[in-house]
């Protein structure tokens, strides 16, 4: 091992004499980079390597490297670069070949490898990575496809990209990303091809070397790979999206009018395809004109707008389902939100939402989501009769939904309309007991608002009888709260009296109370003591919280600094695994004045 150190030290020699001579690094920088080389090549020797070690070697030798550049920079000196970087390059990427030899599966290791190729100019040495790495990993697309546009970008060959496609297709025969990349990278090459032939045209030179095919600079391979495509993946999304890519190239239009005569005809029972349809109809030229106002904008953006909802209309007619209502929706509801300064327009966009909301509703096929959006722009426009029809209505549509539920009862809380208490019954009847809790808080503010005190506390009593653990828990916190908000310490003790052996129990409910206690103005340590005694009969073998708080309880003025070491005794008898530690560790902050 010694012998191969010492002479991979021994080859840096001469690049570290040329650094020395003219004047980049000192004698003594020299004998330093000597020193860490040696201890870094001894670590990528030993019996068991680490790959750490190879990136930290790696790190250094580009360290070095980008010091060399700086002080190139600073002395003004740009000689000797095959005697000085071309070595260390060199040597940086033989490391990374025996990292990736031996941790094949680590991807990153191998982009880090790309990534420092393409920084430091080794370009021929990008290919042959690429081809190393796809080998092991050809399950990714996503390499594949960044090795074509290496190919294509960094060696201008797209003749190599075009073959690396079509590998990864063999490979990956419905990615649509494969796909989507190949068509782009089709139309890249169309378009450098006749850039190449237009200047040289300009040039006014003889083109007979040069073979210019119409069919090639017309994007017919593009056409080829999209028809290749689409009969293996046939979905309007996937459609879309080349369709898009191509809307890039000024020179597709044919291509592009073919991709929607496509979607025209084979995608109709998508609702995706009338939805991009129907926006297309937005980037339609205007009037010139008409466009030199406001008022003549707003008008042309309306008119705009209305072909889109003709489209929609024209889309439901033969597909009338929830997926093409919730798109015609988001279009209409996307509109409204748009600033306008136009008041007309803005009352269009209104009506034109409302009237679609009403009728998705008609039909039952509006999303649970968009009778929140409706209800708000109901009460923003003070239609409280209409709002509390369209909550009620939503009910009768999600009933066993929480949030619909929770939206509609605040609605009409708000509007002050119908008769709550039996719809907080049916509510609680209709939804998942175990999604409740959202009802019961809201029932509670309302009766808090609207309701005597008897009332609500026979809310709260049914609340704490709820099988679900989690309402139980909720609703004693709340009572608690409520019992002392209304009738104050004597009843809240009370209620802490009644409640305390009812399972389950939170510590919330525990330590409310301690809370409560200290808010008094004669405080009773008995008393505090008594809560926390019952509070780490429940949770005190996991959390070591509650014994520092009960220690420093007896260490405060009420209590008895003497009782703190029977406490300590009891806690680490008590507690269980990382808490013991925990608590130890804490405590002993406590007793040096750090906690």
């Amino acid at each position: 091992m010694a012998e191969i150190v010492q002479q991979r030290i021994e080859d840096r020699i001469p690049e570290l004499e040329q650094l020395e001579r003219v004047g980049l690094f000192t004698k003594k920088e020299v004998k330093s980079i000597i020193k860490r080389a040696t201890a870094l090549e001894y670590k990528l020797h030993r019996l068991i390597v680490n790959k750490e070690d190879f990136i930290a070697y790696i790190q250094y030798e580009i360290n070095v490297l980008e010091l060399i550049r700086k002080r190139r920079a600073h002395i003004h000196y740009q000689f000797k670069r095959e005697e000085i970087e071309f070595p260390i390059i060199h040597r940086i990427n033989s490391i990374f070949r025996r990292a990736t030899k031996k941790w094949k599966d680590d991807v990153q290791l191998w982009l880090s490898c790309v990534a420092f190729c393409k920084k430091w100019a080794t370009k021929g040495q990008i290919s042959k990575v690429f081809s190393a790495m796809i080998a092991i990993h050809p399950d990714k697309p996503a390499l594949w496809i960044m090795a074509a546009k290496s190919e294509l970008e960094d060696r201008n060959s797209s003749e190599s990209a075009r073959h690396l496609f079509l590998r990864a297709l063999r490979f990956h025969p419905n990615s649509k990303k494969v796909y989507q990349e190949y068509f782009r990278m089709e139309l890249l090459h169309c378009e450098k091809l006749r850039k190449q032939k237009e200047e040289l045209e300009k040039a006014d030179m003889d083109l007979g070397e040069y073979e210019f095919s119409a069919e090639i600079l017309s994007g017919k391979l593009a056409e080829v790979v999209y028809r290749d495509a689409t009969e293996k993946i046939k979905e309007a999304e996937f459609v879309i999206s080349l369709l898009k890519i191509a809307a890039i190239f000024d020179f597709t239009k044919e291509l592009q009018d073919s991709i929607l005569q496509d979607l025209q005809t084979n995608y109709t029972e998508d609702s995706l395809t009338w939805d991009f349809m129907a926006k297309r109809e937005l980037e339609a030229p205007g009037a010139g004109e008409e466009l030199l106002t406001a008022k003549g904008r707003a008008s042309d953006i309306n008119r705009r707008e209305e072909r889109c909802c003709q489209v929609y209309e024209e889309g439901l007619k033969s597909l009338n389902t929830e997926p093409m209502w919730t798109r015609y929706v988001a279009f209409c509801l996307e509109r409204l939100k748009r600033k306008t300064n136009v008041q007309d327009l803005k009352e269009k966009r209104q009506r034109r939402l409302l009237g679609v909301l009403q009728r998705a509703h008609d039909s039952s096929l509006l999303k649970e989501n968009y009778y929140k959006n409706w209800l708000e722009i109901l009460l923003s426009s003070g239609d409280a009769e209409e709002a509390a029809t369209v909550a009620l209505s939503a009910t009768q549509r999600y009933s066993q939904s929480v949030s619909v539920w929770s939206l509609s009862l605040q609605t009409l809380m708000q509007l002050g309309s119908g008769d709550m208490a039996r719809l907080f019954h049916n509510a609680l009847t209709h939804v998942n007991p175990k999604e409740s809790l959202p009802l019961w808080q809201v029932q509670l503010q309302w009766s808090k608002a609207n309701q005597s005190a008897e009332e609500t506390q026979a809310i709260f009593k049914r609340g704490l009888l709820s099988p679900v653990t989690a309402v139980a828990m909720e609703m004693k916190e709340l009572y608690l709260d409520w019992s002392y908000s209304v009738g104050g310490y004597k009843k809240a003790r009370k209620t802490f009296a009644s409640l305390q052996e009812n399972r389950p129990l939170s510590k919330r409910f525990f330590t409310r109370m301690i809370e409560i206690e200290k808010e008094q103005e004669t405080q009773k340590i008995n008393n505090l003591r008594d809560y926390y005694e019952r509070v780490l009969q429940e949770f005190g073998t996991a959390d070591d919280d509650l014994w520092l708080q009960y220690i420093q309880e007896e260490m405060g003025p009420l209590g008895q600094p003497e009782n703190c070491g029977k406490i300590h005794w009891r806690a680490m008898k008590f507690l269980e695994g990382e808490s013991v530690e925990r608590f130890t560790s804490k405590y002993t902050l406590l007793q040096t004045g750090h906690l």
